[in-house]
């Protein structure tokens, strides 16, 4: 760090000024001094040449780390590997919770959400309520699949007083009950063609009218609408209304299913086992290393519902502290039911431990009164520490893969079995 035109501690505190995101200065290894002067500023952090790959992203991590921290201890949101009760930190789910963030802001727009069954629709819908400013009114879901077709109409609209034989008094709709608040349409593509006129009048007029009502009632609702049919297919074959598709996908969002974020898979079982294992008052299980294997290959046709029903079953079934492949139920075990070996090396992708962009760094909500000054850090506690984490973070990544978990940290398969019998770490930790 040279700076012949300015003083070093003038320049320091006008990069403090400008910016909220860590700044890391490579120092050479003598400047114990200067080391000193530069993290007395709350952004910077410092790493000593030479420096190896993984020193650095050791210091990188530890910078985030404590943006992080600092975020998190502040404004009490959640932790990073999970998004209003949706859990996963891969890069498509990273992307999606941004959207859905962006989708909040304008609460106006109806959202079309797409994906397979058990991938969580109904979970991003209620993100998308609890994230946006009508989260103090109702979220209303209808599962439109769920509730014969005689009485979805009546559900959703309502009816007034002597509408049909037995209707003594009216009874308010869903779309009444959502006012000033979301209406979540779930399977929306089973809804029948006279429904659906309907309910292109509220999305366009902003009112309907009850079941037998001959007055419209204005409504303030927000639609959200989900589904696992390919819409653009229904309405080519006359079964979906044209203008009610195009009045809906304002904004499309697209779940990515399991098989296509195999690195959140040990995310997910980690929370269902806790979930599960609290339950019943017992300490939460292990898989083995093979085990584990077999989870990342399965093909997970149910998805995430699929993987939570397993873990439920064998939190109920297995009694023992770990879960061996041969305890596992036969279809997860089956060949013919796993993707190669190749296909989960493929899958399970670098980007889980990559550095976010800088877009990514200004929204960790950095706080201006950091003051390292104010802490003792032992340097070469912190450095250890961190590796702990990335090496910890590797091995969830692969799912306990050490071959792959060296690969992804540039490090000989033998050193990784070395720092993890050093640090006396075990699967239960990953």
């Amino acid at each position: 760090m040279r700076t012949p035109q300015c003083p070093q501690r003038v320049m320091l505190k006008e990069i403090e000024k400008k910016t909220k995101a860590p700044v890391i200065v490579a120092l050479p290894e003598n400047a114990v001094e200067l080391s000193s002067q530069i993290m007395a500023f709350s952004p910077f952090f410092c790493v000593t040449l030479p420096y190896d790959t993984l020193e650095l992203r050791i210091v990188v991590k530890r910078a985030l780390e404590k943006v992080e921290h600092y975020r998190l201890s502040s404004q009490k949101t959640e932790a990073p590997q999970s998004f209003c009760g949706i859990v996963g930190n891969s890069s498509s789910m990273r992307s999606l919770f941004q959207l859905i963030r962006q989708i909040a802001d304008d609460d106006i727009s109806t959202v079309l959400i797409r994906g397979e069954s058990g991938t969580g629709k109904e979970l991003v819908a209620r993100a998308i309520h609890t994230s946006s400013s009508r989260k103090s009114k109702n979220f209303v879901p209808v599962n439109c699949a769920a509730i014969p077709d005689d009485l979805l109409e009546s559900e959703l609209f309502g009816y007034a007083k002597g509408a049909f034989t037995g209707a003594n008094q009216s009874k308010q709709g869903r779309i009444q009950y959502a006012d000033g608040g979301t209406l979540f349409l779930d399977e929306i593509g089973d809804m029948k063609p006279n429904l659906q006129a309907k309910l292109l009048r509220v999305l366009q007029e902003k009112e309907f009218e009850p079941v037998g009502g001959l007055k419209p009632t204005p409504v303030d609702t927000r639609v959200l609408a989900a589904t696992h049919c390919d819409l653009e297919e229904l309405v080519s074959k006359g079964q979906f209304r044209e203008d009610l598709y195009y009045r809906l996908s304002v904004i499309p969002v697209q779940i990515p299913p399991l098989k296509k974020r195999r690195g959140d898979i040990p995310l997910l079982i980690r929370q269902f086992k806790t979930v599960y294992s609290t339950e019943r008052g017992r300490e939460p299980f292990s898989f083995s290393d093979q085990a584990l294997e077999s989870l990342l290959r399965y093909r997970w046709k149910g998805n995430v519902r699929e993987l939570e029903n397993l873990i439920q079953h064998m939190s109920i079934l297995h009694s023992g502290k770990t879960v061996s492949t041969s305890d596992l139920p036969e279809k997860y075990r089956e060949e013919k039911n796993l993707c190669p070996r190749e296909e989960l090396v493929h899958s399970l992708q670098e980007s889980d431990l990559a550095v976010p962009s800088e877009p990514q760094l200004q929204e960790t909500g950095y706080m201006d009164d950091l003051d390292l000054t104010e802490q003792e850090i032992d340097l070469k506690d912190v450095l250890d520490q961190f590796e702990t984490k990335l090496i910890l973070k590797a091995l969830q990544t692969t799912g306990g893969n050490k071959k792959e978990a060296a690969r992804l940290l540039k490090l000989k398969r033998t050193t990784l079995l070395e720092k993890i019998k050093k640090k006396k770490l075990s699967p239960n930790d990953w």
